[in-house]
C-alpha cells in the first residue's frame, strides 16, 4: 500500500507533534494557511496574539516558565519583521525558541513581489541559526535539525524560513519517519577530549583557592543541572552566587547562597565577587553588569568558565562543555577540595556569612511609608508580599530596580526578566506564555505605564484566554529611568511626560475587571484578591516619582 500523501504543513505540524509541543504563539498570513490548516486537526494548541513581537515574547517566556522550548510563528514580510523585538530578546537571553516565518514561493525569492524580502539576512544575527528550504526533503531535515539544536544547545532562537510552495507540497506520509542525516558543525554539540582534560587543572585552581566562589547562570537551569549544582555546593561548601537569570539556582534563603552579583548585586554577593581568589562560573557569559561585581582594585581573581557557547567563554581557564556533565565528572575526582581537606573554605563561608549579617541592603532597612500616591518601592514590596513564590514577570522601566532588590527568588525562573535586552513592552506577552507554562499559578505581571502601552493590544489575548494573571500597573505618568538620566547627565528632562488613557476603561472595555489604588495596604490586598480569582484581573498603581537607587559604579 502507497503511503498517504499529506502537505509539508502537515508532516511539520506531525513532527512537533512527536516533540510534544503543546502550544504555538503567532498570527495567521496569506504564506503559511497551509500550516493553520494543518494546526486544524492538530492536538498542538494555537494561541493567537495581535502582534508578532508578542509572538516571539510569549514563546520566551513559555521557554523560560516550561523549561522546554517555546514556538512562535509569523507569515512572509511585514509578519516576520515584527517577531524581530522579540526573537532578539531571546537571543540575548540564550532562550530556546522555534521562530518558523512563511516566505513567498521559492520561484519568487529575490524578485521584489509582494512581502518579498531576505529574511535569512534579518535573522542570521539574532539566531543561533538560520534555515532556508529550497525543497521539501530540506524543510523536514532543517526542521528536525533545529529541534536537535534546541533541545541540545547552545540555546537560543533557531529561525527556519518556509516557502509557501515548500508548505502545499504533498509529501509521503511517512517522511517524518526518515533518517534526515542530521550533522552539526564538529564541536557544537559534543565535548572536547581537551575540555574534559582541564577538569584536574580546574580542581587544583578550586584546591589552591582561600576564598573561592561559584558564579552560576541560567546556563545552568537549561543543562539541567539543579540536582548537581546542590549535591556539589553541599559537599565542597564553596559559596554561590548567580546572575539574574540564574537566581533561584539555590533558594536565596540558603545559607549557601549569596545572592546577585553584579551592578544590582547583594551586599554580600558584591562581597565575595570583590574578595574571592578564585570565580567557577557555571552556564554565565560574564557580561559587563556581572563583572562589575568580580575583583577590586589590585584584586583580580582566576576566572574559570564553564559553558557551552564558545562565543561567551572568556576566563583564564575556559571549557566548553555541558555544564551537568562538568559536574557529574568534578564530583569523581574532587574529593581534594573538599572541606575536610581545605579549612580554608569554611573560614571563607564564615566570613561571607558574618558580612551578610553585618550589612543589610541600605534600601532593606525601611519597608512602609504611609505617603499617598505610594512610593514605588511601598508598591512593589506589597506586590512581593502578596504573590509569595509565585511567577513574577518583570517589564522593563524603573519598578525593575525595586523587583530586583526586593524579590527574594527561591526557585528557577519564578522571576522573568529581559535582562541582556531590556525591551519595554516584554512584559505582558511574556507573562502570556508563562501562564500556559504554569495554568495552575497566577502569573503577577509587573509593568510600568510607558512598558505597558507598547503590547497593550495583548490584553484581549489574555481576555480571550481567560488566563489566570494579575496585571500590576505602576503608574507614574512618566518613563522614569530616562527621566533620570536626562537630569543626572543632561540637566533636565524632556518628552518624558505621559498624558495616559483610563487604564480601568479600557481593562473595562477588554473585559478585564480592574481597580485603582494608591493607598499603603491596599496594594498586597488587591494582590491577594487577583491571584485567588484565578482570572485575569489589572491593578491600576498610582506612584509618585521616585529615583531608583545608583549601583555603586555609577556613584563612584
Amino acid at each position: 500500500m502507497k503511503p498517504e500523501k499529506i502537505s509539508c504543513a502537515k508532516a511539520i505540524i506531525n513532527i512537533l507533534e512527536q516533540e510534544d509541543v503543546e502550544w504555538i504563539f503567532g498570527h495567521p498570513g496569506e504564506q503559511i494557511l497551509s500550516l493553520y490548516d494543518a494546526l486544524r486537526s492538530s492536538p498542538i494548541n494555537h494561541v493567537l496574539v495581535r502582534h508578532e513581537q508578542s509572538a516571539a515574547h510569549a514563546a520566551d517566556g513559555y521557554a523560560r516558565a516550561s523549561g522546554k522550548f517555546g514556538v512562535c510563528v509569523a507569515t512572509a514580510g511585514p509578519g516576520a519583521l515584527n517577531l524581530v523585538m522579540g526573537v532578539a530578546t531571546a537571543y540575548r537571553d540564550s532562550i530556546p525558541i522555534l521562530v518558523i516565518t512563511g516566505d513567498v514561493p521559492t520561484n519568487q525569492r529575490g524578485q521584489n513581489t509582494f512581502q518579498d524580502i531576505d529574511l535569512c539576512s534579518v535573522f542570521k544575527p539574532i539566531s543561533r541559526k538560520t534555515f532556508y528550504s529550497f525543497n521539501v526533503k530540506e524543510a523536514i531535515s532543517n526542521l528536525k535539525k533545529s529541534i536537535e539544536m534546541l533541545k541540545k544547545g547552545p540555546t537560543g532562537p533557531i529561525h527556519l524560513n518556509l516557502p509557501k510552495d515548500i508548505l502545499d507540497s504533498l509529501v509521503d506520509e511517512n517522511i517524518i519517519f526518515k533518517d534526515s542525516n542530521i550533522d552539526f558543525e564538529s564541536g557544537s554539540l559534543e565535548n572536547s577530549q581537551s575540555d574534559l582534560s582541564k577538569l584536574k587543572k580546574v580542581v587544583e585552581s578550586i584546591k589552591s583557592a582561600k576564598k573561592p566562589l561559584i558564579v552560576a547562570g541560567a546556563g545552568l537551569i537549561w543543562s539541567g543541572a539543579l540536582n548537581e549544582i546542590k549535591e556539589f555546593v553541599n559537599k565542597t561548601q564553596i559559596p554561590l552566587a548567580t546572575t539574574y537569570h540564574g537566581r533561584g539556582i539555590l533558594r536565596e534563603d540558603d545559607d549557601y547562597c549569596m545572592g546577585l552579583i553584579g551592578n544590582r548585586g547583594t551586599p554580600v554577593g558584591n562581597y565575595a565577587g570583590a574578595n574571592c581568589d578564585v570565580v567557577l562560573g557555571l552556564g554565565c557569559r560574564f557580561s559587563e553588569r556581572t563583572l562589575t561585581g568580580i575583583g577590586s582594585g589590585e584584586n583580580n581573581p582566576q576566572i574559570v568558565q564553564v559553558n557551552m557557547d564558545s562565543e561567551t567563554l572568556k576566563g583564564d581557564i575556559n571549557l566548553q562543555m555541558d555544564v551537568k556533565e562538568f559536574l557529574n565528572e568534578i564530583m569523581k575526582i574532587s574529593e581534594s577540595i573538599m572541606p575536610e581537606n581545605n579549612p580554608h573554605s569554611t573560614l571563607w563561608l564564615k566570613e561571607l556569612q558574618a558580612y551578610s549579617q553585618g550589612h543589610p541592603a541600605s534600601y532593606d532597612t525601611k519597608f512602609f511609608y504611609s505617603e499617598v500616591p505610594l512610593k514605588p518601592q511601598q508598591a512593589i514590596k506589597e506586590i512581593l508580599d502578596a504573590a509569595n513564590d509565585s511567577t513574577i514577570v518583570n517589564d522593563a522601566g524603573t519598578h525593575t530596580t525595586w523587583v530586583t532588590l526586593y524579590k527574594k527568588v527561591l526557585r528557577p525562573f519564578s522571576l522573568l526578566f529581559s535582562g541582556a535586552f531590556g525591551p519595554m513592552g516584554y512584559g505582558l506577552p511574556a507573562a502570556i506564555g508563562a501562564s500556559f507554562a504554569r495554568p495552575v499559578e497566577s502569573i503577577v505581571a509587573i509593568i510600568g505605564d510607558g512598558g505597558f502601552q507598547m503590547t497593550i493590544q495583548e490584553l484581549a489575548t489574555v481576555h480571550q484566554n481567560n488566563l489566570s494573571m494579575v496585571i500590576c500597573l505602576i503608574n507614574n505618568s512618566s518613563l522614569g529611568i530616562i527621566r533620570q538620566w536626562q537630569e543626572m547627565y543632561h540637566g533636565g528632562s524632556y518628552e518624558v511626560e505621559l498624558e495616559n488613557p483610563d487604564f480601568i476603561k479600557l481593562a473595562q472595555a477588554y473585559g478585564i475587571e480592574a481597580v485603582r489604588v494608591e493607598s499603603p495596604g491596599d496594594v498586597f490586598k488587591f494582590v491577594k484578591k487577583g491571584i485567588e480569582m484565578k482570572k485575569p484581573f489589572l491593578i491600576d498603581i498610582s506612584v509618585k516619582e521616585e529615583n531608583i537607587p545608583l549601583p555603586d559604579f555609577i556613584k563612584e
